[in-house]
């Protein structure tokens, strides 16, 4: 990464951090080039590199300000789930989310889909027309149960990033990185086995462990700092719990990052009561800060963390390709992988791998990275201005989901059937739980530019909102 680029990360993560707040002066241009030892020049750039994310404004003869940054709403409060093993449902809910057809006249703001639509991912398209054109046609062959070998050695080299030394030879190449998850599950539960998850969770993963016949054990989650070891701890204890799915960084759908000290701290507490960790890192590379957070794996020693990503998020969902490195149920996920789909199509491993190896992949993070985290702010502002007082949401980290809480006896399952006559789509909270928790809660998707079209949506949301709680309050 350039030099401008470390700076500005380094003075983004600081006003992140609240250490520079809004409206106040930073450090000179020349106070921070001697602080960094850089030139002038770059410190320059890494200040207009701020402006364009929306984190600094300059000032005529006076340098620059912290932004003053758009109202945000309070957060959400720390989740308290029924803290027993149950059986899962929600299955209506979801598949009524995912089998919902792309219409022009519906804005999804449901979906978790990135924005496909940057020009950092025209040499991808490029990558795949040429492997179409070509007479050998490696594209259509089968590939190593494994994966193509040149992807995986390109994901050994990112995963660097996450503080993870892996060889291509830890890796699967899976159908996205649902099938890494399953997969992931199988390889280590049985039916009937208890999995502890953090609530509100990824509906996919509930999803899966409910079609395996397994059963979930949400634990209390805080949206700042993630899952309440010391409740987690209490269920150890308690319960014969197989297995701890979670996802640490960049959460899905609260936002947040664990911290380093609760990451090692939870490894040790599945190490004293020897259960494994399915941790799924489908959006860790799109953190806002740099660099971007150690995944659980990185302090992984004896290997009973089953690490789970993909490309749907950072790249495009319809590429399919996702990744896991098992650590000890390497062969075991070799296994559920052969019975489930064997090989993975092949083109879009190549086109990947060649994407990443021609340098094209860091480049697109930055854009999309400082693309959300101005998305996430405008979207909180649209939320502090049109959802109904005493609304929060969630401050995330990374990624493109905002979480939004409103009165607790408010049902989004009543609210996302009137948006959708209005043309709009969300997500209801109660997918994210194993026992339909969360029904006054809802997860809008962030990823696309900020238009006159997205703000009607969220207003449509918010205006829609206020209007059934007024009809609640005056017996409607």
């Amino acid at each position: 990464m350039n030099l401008y680029m470390n700076l500005a990360e380094l003075l983004g993560a600081r006003i992140e951090q609240g250490l520079y707040r809004p409206g106040e002066r930073l450090p000179s241009v020349r106070a921070l080039s001697l602080e960094h030892g850089v030139s002038l020049s770059t410190v320059q750039q890494a200040y207009r590199q701020l402006e364009e994310a929306g984190l600094v404004s300059p000032r005529p003869k006076s340098g620059y300000f912290v932004a003053e940054h758009l109202s945000m709403p309070a957060l959400p409060a720390i989740s308290r789930p029924a803290q027993r093993p149950v059986d899962i449902s929600q299955w209506e809910q979801v598949l009524e989310l995912v089998r919902a057809n792309p219409r022009p006249d519906v804005i999804q703001l449901g979906r978790g889909m990135p924005d496909i639509e940057s020009p950092t991912l025209k040499p991808l398209l490029r990558s795949l027309a040429q492997l179409s054109r070509r007479l050998d046609m490696p594209g259509l062959y089968y590939d190593n149960i494994h994966g193509n070998l040149g992807l995986r050695e390109q994901i050994a080299r990112l995963a660097l990033d996450s503080g993870c030394t892996l060889a291509a030879g830890d890796l699967v190449v899976t159908t996205g990185c649902h099938e890494a998850l399953s997969t992931s599950i199988r390889a280590v539960c049985e039916p009937g086995d208890i999995v502890a998850v953090d609530s509100p969770s990824f509906h996919g993963a509930m999803q899966t462990l409910k079609g395996f016949g397994m059963k979930a054990l949400e634990i209390p989650t805080d949206p700042v700092t993630g899952i309440s070891l010391e409740a987690l701890e209490l269920a150890l204890e308690q319960w014969p719990i197989k297995l701890i799915q979670i996802t640490p960084n960049c959460n899905n759908p609260l936002g947040y990052i664990m911290p380093e000290a609760r990451k090692k701290a939870l490894l040790t507490l599945a190490q004293r009561y020897d259960v494994a960790i399915i941790e799924d890192d489908v959006y860790g590379d799109l953190a806002y800060t740099y660099p971007r957070p150690r995944t659980l794996k990185s302090f992984d020693e004896d290997g009973r963390v089953l690490l789970c990503s993909s490309f749907s998020k950072t790249l495009a969902p319809g590429l399919r390709v996702g990744w896991v490195a098992p650590g000890r149920y390497l062969e075991r996920v070799l296994h559920m992988k052969y019975i489930s789909t064997g090989s993975t199509a092949c083109q879009p491993q190549l086109a990947i791998a060649d994407f990443i190896a021609q340098g094209h992949y860091q480049p697109h993070l930055r854009r999309v990275r400082a693309q959300y985290q101005r998305a996430r702010d405008q979207m909180s502002d649209w939320v502090t201005r049109y959802f109904p007082p005493g609304t929060r949401a969630s401050r995330p980290q990374g990624g493109f989901m905002l979480w939004v809480e409103l009165p607790e006896r408010f049902d989004t399952l009543r609210l996302n059937r009137a948006l959708l006559e209005q043309g709009v789509q969300i997500a209801v909270g109660s997918i994210f739980s194993a026992s339909g928790k969360y029904r006054h809660c809802l997860r809008m998707n962030f990823a696309a530019r900020a238009t006159p079209q997205i703000e009607a949506a969220v207003r449509k949301v918010g205006e829609t909102a206020c209007r059934l709680l007024a009809q609640d309050d005056n017996g409607g």
